[in-house]
């Protein structure tokens, strides 16, 4: 496959949905991941990511007075357990995470879930577990062809300096939203610097839909981190 420029993936698509890119920096010595989500109604625009006491982040209503239904889109992005990190676009970041506690597989919890429950898009659930070693696993829960079936699907991939993985909900934007196809887009991660990941993804997704952005650089040496968080609504 191909190896993808990731401005030009996100500038190309106005709307992904939500989407995670795993991977490696080019000099080898981080583990990368980026978690960001967009929306096009009110509610999901009206959204914002903060540090949740659990070694991630969560989504909060920007403006409480103006929230409908959190049901979908108030939950924990990211978690980390046992030097492990947990990114999805759900609540089953909280299933992977009380599974996992237990002993059990990621893939274990996520054969508990399908995708979200908000027809006729029947949005897909992404999930990403990245390793102490800096390997990392990518997971999509989705309709079969837009019909109410769940088919999952797992990939693992070992980790390659200056090399990532892109999965996003949506194929693009449209009425239903067509839902992403295909393995998981690999991307070159070209840069060693967090801020300068960050902006390339930020200045890139469409500026109308882009809500917020979370990124993490985790050093494989010593397991410090670095991170940022990016909400338009500030």
């Amino acid at each position: 496959m191909e190896i993808k420029n990731i401005a030009k993936e996100l500038s190309s698509n106005t709307y992904p949905g939500r989407g995670i890119i795993l991977g490696k920096s080019p000099n080898g010595k981080n583990a990368v991941i980026a978690y960001f989500i967009m929306g096009r109604s009110e509610n999901s625009r009206n959204r914002i990511f903060e540090k949740n006491g659990r070694g991630g982040i969560r989504t909060k209503a920007f403006d409480e007075s103006k929230m409908v239904d959190p049901s979908l889109i108030i939950y924990n992005p990211v978690l980390k357990l046992d030097g492990k990190t947990i990114v999805t676009n759900g609540d089953q970041t909280d299933t992977i995470y009380d599974f996992m506690k237990e002993g059990h597989c990621y893939r274990h919890a996520l054969l508990t879930r399908e995708f979200e429950p908000d027809a006729p898009n029947y949005t897909p659930r992404i999930s990403g577990v990245v390793k102490p070693n800096g390997d990392y696993n990518l997971s999509i829960l989705k309709s079969n062809m837009g019909q109410p079936e769940c088919l999952r699907f797992f990939y693992e991939y070992p980790a390659r300096a200056g090399l990532g993985h892109f999965i996003h909900t949506y194929k693009c934007d449209g009425d239903p939203i067509p839902s992403f196809e295909g393995e998981p887009t690999p991307v070159c991660i070209e840069t060693d610097d967090i801020d300068e990941f960050t902006k390339v993804i930020w200045d890139n997704l469409n500026e109308d839909n882009k809500v917020s952005l979370f990124t993490r650089f985790i050093d494989l040496e010593t397991g410090s981190e670095k991170e940022r968080i990016v909400n338009k609504n500030a």
